[in-house]
């Protein structure tokens, strides 16, 4: 299967920006699973430098200067990206050998500090946007995680319960809104979810990571799709000591199998945000999104 996904961001400035200085992460990650066959990266005004590496983690990423005066910014990014259903397939298989791991026995595999172990554990500490998990967001979560019980199941239940528990609300939320208002509120976003998920189980003791990319979205029946009707997405990737990281969509209480495009991931959002970056210049700005999805 192969998608084509279109993701485009447009800046308008109130004033003239004489310089702006952007890191971008557009382009979606080569993994077991997926491969990326083309990327291309459209930038209005023309940067006068673009440079392209790979992050910490490990995502790519491009780092452009424009220095040519203007009062917009579009960047616009287009990928072609292959699914093997084959490494899905052995994925899956694998899944079902990890069921069979207990939280109890998971923690105690962590203790053995392999090179695989020791990657995995920086996702187990406090991020940026992410505090420690408070009391009654542990107990929250240990009502699924416990130690005789199959780690995966629990997770699976986890999911569940934040799908079922809380309300998709948008413009509830933005980054500065703290994770005990979201649990509190019971309501948010993906990113929201995500975020919640992460701080839940890192605080069991669990190596989580925060995805991000795109999700297939099919209108209802009847109706046609419409271009840019898509939106980017977040999810978990959890890790299980022994067979490595598994995906859960906590948004739409589902695992992560052919209609999930990643990005790339990291310990939160800030570290895989599409855009960030510093201009010069005065006055407020105004930013639209689209984004589109669709299968070839």
């Amino acid at each position: 299967m192969i998608y084509t996904v279109y993701h485009s961001t447009r800046f308008i400035y109130q004033h003239e920006v004489g310089f702006s200085h952007n890191l971008i992460r557009l382009q979606p990650r080569n993994t077991a699973t997926q491969k990326v066959l083309n990327f291309d990266l459209t930038i209005e005004p023309i940067a006068a430098e673009i440079e392209g590496y790979d992050d910490f983690f490990g995502n790519h990423l491009h780092h452009l200067l424009v220095r040519e005066p203007h009062t917009v910014l579009n960047v616009a990014a287009q990928s072609r990206v292959e699914i093997d259903f084959n490494a899905i397939e052995r994925l899956q298989e694998n899944r079902q050998r990890a069921a069979s791991l207990t939280y109890a026995q998971a923690q105690e595999r962590m203790m053995f500090l392999t090179p695989e172990i020791i990657e995995a554990k920086q996702f187990a500490l406090k991020s940026p946007l992410l505090p420690i998990a408070s009391a009654e967001i542990l107990q929250y979560v240990l009502h699924s995680i416990k130690p005789e019980r199959s780690l995966y199941e629990g997770i699976m239940e986890f999911m569940e319960r934040i799908f079922t528990d809380f309300s998709f609300v948008s413009g509830f939320s933005d980054l500065s809104t703290p994770v005990e208002r979201v649990f509190a509120e019971k309501k948010g976003v993906c990113q929201d979810f995500a975020h919640f998920a992460l701080t839940a189980l890192r605080g069991a003791g669990l190596c989580v990571r925060y995805m991000s990319g795109y999700i297939e979205t099919n209108p209802q029946e009847g109706s046609e799709k419409l271009f840019g009707s898509d939106a980017s997405h977040a999810w978990i990737g959890v890790f299980f000591p022994g067979f490595g990281w598994f995906e859960f969509d906590p948004t739409n209480n589902l695992v992560p199998i052919d209609q999930h495009i990643l990005l790339g991931y990291g310990r939160d959002y800030s570290d895989i945000s599409p855009m960030q970056g510093v201009v010069v210049g005065s006055g407020s700005s105004h930013l639209g999104v689209m984004v589109d999805v669709s299968r070839e």
